[in-house]
């Protein structure tokens, strides 16, 4: 169906009154809703008396509130001895620089990059990385002890996803 006098008046009248592309597309029958909203753009209607209107109510029952868990008993766990904490000191500029950097000695920053007295450790570096001793111990912590994971911490994972 072609967009007559009437049916473009119609489209007009339909279109300040508030409804939607879709629900006018209904009402004229014959044309699509991206129809109605290309004949609108075309005729320069912009505004509109209301916003469109849905159809049905928007209207959700609130959900039932979920039951509360009760928390599970916890049990004694062997914990492993700790580990020494990394021993911080305050570093004394390094002795060597960029230029001076060569591959077996400590590749630690110290210092602001940003700044002319920015340097390197430059002690030996006796492990298979770029730090020496001192400085691998800061760098690599060891690896925590993972949490044993159980029907409850399934169930607590899964409870983000429901």
């Amino acid at each position: 169906m072609g967009w007559t006098d009437e049916r473009v008046e119609l489209l007009k009248k339909l279109w300040l009154e508030g409804l939607s592309a879709s629900q006018i597309a209904k009402q004229l029958g014959g044309v699509t809703r991206n129809a109605v909203i290309g004949k609108v753009h075309r005729l320069g209607l912009s505004g509109r008396a209301a916003p469109s209107q849905p159809s049905r109510p928007t209207f959700k029952a609130p959900r039932p509130p979920r039951p509360m868990a009760q928390p599970a008993p916890r049990r004694l766990e062997q914990r492993a001895a700790p580990m020494p904490a990394p021993v911080y000191f305050v570093e004394e500029p390094g002795s060597a620089t960029v230029l001076t950097l060569g591959a077996h000695m400590c590749k630690w920053p110290i210092g602001d990059p940003s700044t002319d007295s920015f340097t390197f450790c430059g002690r030996r570096a006796e492990t298979e990385g770029p730090y020496c001793v001192n400085h691998a111990r800061i760098a690599y912590q060891p690896q925590q002890p993972r949490k044993r994971s159980g029907a409850t911490e399934l169930a607590r994972s899964l409870r983000r996803y429901i």
